[in-house]
């Protein structure tokens, strides 16, 4: 079973972030969509975050979703630039 951890692009701070949301390991992860998280977590926050953050959780739930996502995909900061271009 693979942790949350063995995720590129995840650190601690994610990994604590995604367990303030019920998520504790890669398949719970798979289930959800990134979008929601990062609006969740700024709700319990009370305040919306970086949207850093964003990236860093569509980057988690895409490998979760896809143990064979291409390299680059790994890393949050593609996931960056895909959101600062616009596209979806």
């Amino acid at each position: 079973m693979r942790r949350l951890r063995d995720l590129r692009s995840v650190g601690p701070a994610t990994v604590r972030d995604l367990a303030r949301l019920g998520i504790h390991d890669v398949d719970a992860l798979a289930r959800h969509e990134a979008t929601a998280l990062y609006e969740r977590l700024g709700q319990l926050d009370g305040a919306p975050h970086d949207p850093c953050v964003l990236d860093v959780l569509r980057c988690a739930v895409a490998q979760a979703q896809d143990p064979a996502l291409p390299a680059v995909q790994r890393d949050w900061f593609w996931w960056s630039r895909l959101r600062k271009s616009g596209k979806p």
